[in-house]
């Protein structure tokens, strides 16, 4: 158990580094006319961005912690962050001025157990007028500490970096005011072609050929998984998979079970008809063998799994198909024979788990949207995807909490691919107002078109950037002091409609620097669009 524990931290550390440079290896290579530019008017650095220089000089820690073990509990110092949510791999920056989390960040640094870790949960007010204190989510991240600078008032200016997600169990203010928590590191599940004991169950193609029915099912079971049996209800079981899940879990879950029979239609038109007709094949090959038995179970009609009836046909349709059915065979691609189902349903539905193929799903429609350049490598690596794309997609926090929450890659992917594909208008979170296209977006940073930065006043702020927006009013005049972006001077920026601060208008100091000016919109104020 310790061996596997040690294989999975180094394969947890070997994707982080990976994951540091392919983010700026596939952010700042090459942009697309898309969504971000081309890089005939762009002059400026996106790595300036995210150095988030702003902060001054701030000295490296030199420590990398080894992930923790799924399932331990512990206590870390606690940060409750309004408008914030961090994701595994994701870059906090932190200015820390209140003395309850100036003694949360000391303590890291010097703890002995988990060092320079602490915890991150998202906090929000309630929308009722009367009731507006301040409700902590029940799942965080850990965020380690990669560089600090204390200054001379007393406060600090600190980088982290998300870690691993977390339920919050218990928190608690200790005597010295710091706020601190127990949690309970999640364990996160590994990428997979297709769900866990989807086969295995029933004999492939091939064994049904060759081999008598006796020898390639258990004595103890139904044929073809049809009725029930000790061994089906394990592999079977709906109830205990679906207990298993999250809140957030069950509703992707069941939103994609309603949206399956429509999923990936183009792609397999080319080959439904291969499909249904190499499926028929093995159901009545499969016959022919059940008919050597004249017991009770092996009629023309049989029962499921889940106990619904499913005709078989009889041998005279074999007959029926004739030269028709040669002809068939002989133009059919014995590649197909890999997409016969072989278990509970067709591989389609399996598809549509399948962490890597929705991993490239969602890759293809995150270039669309930024513009970004290949991501072979992260498409690679689904998990790191998913976290990737959820700290960045352009909605509300807490669409971006509900990401947080889910367990399973595959869900994850699939939610993130229903909101790339509704994603189409930035619109202000009070009024409605329309604000900007997607076609708008800009990325300005490693980070990617949304990320998070902090003003002088300790507030984090997570923005995005768009080339272009409507609707906003600017308020006071431009200054360059703390900048996000060195060589930009700020303006803020007010919906027009309903004097909500929307964010910042960025424009250049000097000419030369391209683009010229651009806005950073406060992923607070922005509400969820569905097309």
């Amino acid at each position: 158990m310790d061996d596997v524990r040690i294989l999975e931290a180094e394969r947890r550390r070997i994707e982080e580094l990976e994951f540091e440079e392919l983010q700026v290896e596939e952010e700042v290579d090459g942009r697309d006319s898309t969504g971000a530019g081309s890089s005939d008017d762009f002059t400026f650095n996106p790595c300036l961005a995210s150095l988030h220089t702003y902060l001054g000089e701030v000295e490296d820690t030199h420590h990398r912690l080894a992930f923790l073990d799924g399932g331990a509990v512990l206590n870390l110092p606690l940060f409750y962050l309004e408008g914030v949510v961090l994701f595994p791999e994701a870059t906090l920056p932190l200015r820390v001025v209140q003395p309850n989390f100036i003694s949360a960040v000391e303590r890291a640094l010097v703890q002995v157990d988990n060092p320079f870790i602490v915890g991150v949960v998202r906090a929000c007010r309630g929308s009722d007028s009367d009731n507006r204190q301040l409700r902590f989510a029940t799942v965080g991240t850990t965020a380690e500490i990669r560089q600090y600078r204390r200054l001379e008032d007393g406060s600090l200016n600190v980088v982290t970096r998300g870690q691993q997600r977390f339920h919050l169990k218990h928190r608690w203010i200790d005597v010295e005011g710091m706020p601190c928590g127990e949690v309970q590191i999640i364990q996160e599940d590994i990428p997979l072609r297709t769900p866990k004991d989807a086969f295995g169950k029933l004999a492939p193609l091939s064994n049904l050929r060759s081999h008598r029915l006796s020898r390639v099912l258990p004595s103890n079971s139904s044929s073809l998984g049809y009725g029930h049996s000790d061994n089906d209800s394990e592999a079977n079981s709906d109830d205990s998979f679906e207990s298993a899940l999250s809140s957030a879990g069950m509703r992707t879950h069941q939103s994609a079970l309603d949206s399956c029979y429509g999923y990936d239609v183009m792609d397999e038109s080319t080959s439904s008809d291969d499909d249904k007709f190499l499926s028929q094949t093995e159901m009545r090959s499969t016959r022919s063998h059940l008919n050597e038995s004249k017991g009770p179970l092996y009629s023309d009609t049989g029962k499921n799994a889940d106990n619904t009836t499913l005709e078989i046909g009889n041998s005279s349709d074999l007959t029926k198909k004739g030269e028709g059915s040669k002809r068939c065979w002989k133009n059919t691609d014995l590649n197909h024979f890999h997409r016969v189902p072989r278990a509970f349903w067709p591989h389609w539905v399996y598809r549509m788990y399948d962490s890597y193929c929705l991993a490239e799903r969602a890759a293809d429609m995150w270039k669309q949207i930024v513009g970004a350049p290949s991501m072979d490598g992260l498409v690679r690596k689904p998990d790191l995807l998913s976290f990737y794309i959820a700290s960045k997609i352009p909605v509300s926090e807490e669409t971006r909490q509900e990401l947080l929450e889910i367990d399973g890659i595959s869900y994850r992917l699939r939610r993130e691919i229903d909101l790339l594909e509704s994603f189409d208008l930035v619109r202000c979170k009070t009024c409605k107002t329309v604000i900007a296209q997607r076609s708008d977006m800009l990325v300005m940073s490693t980070e990617g078109p949304l990320g998070a930065y902090v003003n002088s006043h300790g507030y984090v702020h997570e923005i995005m950037t768009l080339q272009k927006a409507n609707g906003l009013a600017l308020i006071g005049r431009a200054t360059v002091e703390y900048s996000w972006f060195p060589g930009y001077a700020w303006t803020i920026a007010e919906c027009a409609s309903c004097e909500t601060q929307m964010g910042w208008l960025f424009t250049a100091t000097k000419k030369t620097l391209k683009p010229q000016s651009f806005w950073g919109i406060r992923s607070s104020q922005v509400a969820d669009d569905t097309r």
